[in-house]
């Protein structure tokens, strides 16, 4: 796996062997980041679930202000943090070994917000609605933020989730990415 464009463009990655962790394809994470390139510079980015770090490390390759790794699993913790040490990243990022529903809660608790979150669980993880309903009911996301959530095609999520609302589904393979924002009528 490498970096696809911006300031770390072509470093290697490291990934973790296994089923607990399911990269992010090169072509899907190019797909996601030419449809976020208007939004992502100077942007504050949730990378929640995020294994090997790479869809965060390729946000700050191209921008982004600061990024926070949530990531419960502790060898994909350590990768996340080589691979930000490879790339030579020491500023801007946040590194938090948490289940991702302890870490939304304490970011919250102390008043943390993104203009972007990715999630990307474990497809067959029990998560995502529990996930969905903390981000929908809390101020993470900020007003105009997205969030972008990779599931498995076949198992389609809801439209909304009290104020998050999907806007916008992109098939590709297998994988889907149901990209939801605050719905402005229920606030956020």
């Amino acid at each position: 796996m490498r970096i696809i464009a911006g300031q770390y463009k072509g470093r290697r990655l490291k990934t973790l062997d296994g089923l607990q962790v399911r990269p992010t394809s090169d072509r899907l994470r190019e797909t996601v980041f030419n449809i976020l390139a208007p939004r992502i510079v100077e942007a504050r980015v949730l990378d929640l679930c995020a294994g090997s770090g790479a869809m965060g490390i390729e946000a700050l390759s191209r921008g982004a202000a600061f990024v926070t790794f949530i990531e419960q699993n502790r060898r994909a913790h350590q990768t996340i943090s080589d691979n930000l040490k490879h790339c030579g990243i020491i500023d801007s990022v946040r590194v938090i070994n948490r289940d991702a529903l302890t870490a939304l809660k304490y970011l919250g608790e102390h008043g943390a917000q993104f203009d972007l979150m990715y999630f990307d669980p474990p497809y067959d993880a029990e998560v995502y609605s529990p996930v969905l309903w903390l981000i929908a009911k809390s101020r993470l996301l900020a007003a105009d933020g997205w969030l972008l959530v990779e599931h498995r095609r076949s198992s389609p999520l809801p439209e909304s989730y009290g104020a998050l609302s999907r806007f916008r589904e992109l098939p590709q393979g297998e994988t889907q990415l149901s990209f939801y924002r605050c719905n402005t009528e229920e606030g956020n």
